[in-house]
């Protein structure tokens, strides 16, 4: 499979005795939305700072579209939209006329304006003032920028930062759009664990500057299925006695139970002891999911 970012190795800092990323390997495959995850201050900026040329990569560590990224700029930049830090848009203009002046500025191809209006639903308020948009509006006319270029690699640090769960939800749904319809590869970092788990398809997971998981979603689910279960049932906390003695077990309410658990039989020998005891099951499911997942991950030394 063809990798669209290629990062091999990779030490960096702005002092040689602190730095910010440990030997970092990332492989980012062409059509994924690639989740960055990790706490703030864990490295995803300078990452993708690194990624977009505007950090010296002084060993060769970075590649894009197969070439590194110390010769690929500024070359590269017409088929990559990025949205690093948040643009600068004039709130006496309409959205149409910031992304002109934009355009003018970078030599940008401006009849592609009305067509990524389109793509991230702004066309109905092209013309109107951008002091008159919401945030969720502000946040796709950034997209739309990124996209004049018509790039087949997306680049957003925290897009949905500071958006309520209406500006989330459009430009989740902006992003799945434009991987499906148009193609285009995402590499997306965000501290929004359960926003980000409704879009990827794969995923690396960065903590104090290593890399501490990379891999599909379905390589994720895979290696923690079976970390923990949960069982459903009345009166759980008649039952806990006897699952303490051989289990991990943690009471998540008056009806539910967390248990860990290594494999398919593990659990069904658990179901067949509480069913013995006399309980009342309900229900049986993992417990797992990519914010207990993460928590898991990043606590491992």
């Amino acid at each position: 499979m063809e990798n669209i970012i290629e990062i091999k190795n990779l030490n960096f800092g702005f002092d040689h005795n602190k730095l910010i990323l440990k030997n970092v390997n990332l492989q980012v495959p062409k059509g994924s939305i690639y989740g960055f995850l990790g706490a703030n201050g864990a490295g995803k900026s300078t990452t993708m700072r690194l990624i977009m040329g505007l950090f010296n990569d002084e060993a060769n560590s970075v590649k894009v579209f197969q070439e590194n990224v110390s010769t690929i700029y500024p070359r590269a930049l017409q088929n990559i939209g990025s949205l690093i830090d948040y643009p600068a848009f004039y709130d006496h203009l309409s959205g149409y006329d910031n992304l002109k002046i934009v355009c003018i500025i970078k030599q940008l191809n401006a009849s592609k304006i009305d067509e990524v209006l389109d793509t991230v639903g702004l066309t109905e308020a092209k013309n109107i003032k951008m002091k008159k948009y919401s945030l969720g509006m502000k946040q796709r006319l950034a997209i739309a920028l990124a996209l004049i270029s018509d790039p087949e690699l997306l680049v957003l640090d925290e897009p949905v930062n500071g958006l309520d769960p209406n500006g989330m939800m459009e430009v989740r749904e902006l992003l799945i759009k434009l991987n499906k319809e148009k193609g285009v590869t995402i590499f997306i970092s965000s501290h929004l664990l359960q926003e980000i788990d409704k879009m990827v398809t794969h995923l690396g997971i960065i903590s104090n500057g290593e890399i501490k998981f990379e891999g599909s979603k379905e390589q994720l689910n895979d290696l923690y299925k079976f970390q923990k279960t949960k069982f459903q049932m009345k009166n759980v906390s008649d039952f806990i006695k006897i699952l303490n003695t051989q289990y991990d077990v943690e009471l998540k309410s008056e009806t539910e139970i967390s248990v860990v658990t290594n494999s398919q039989k593990e659990i069904a020998h658990i179901n067949t002891l509480l069913v013995k005891n006399g309980a009342e099951i309900f229900q049986i499911s993992p417990a797992g999911g990519l914010e207990e997942w993460f928590m898991e991950i990043t606590k491992q030394n």
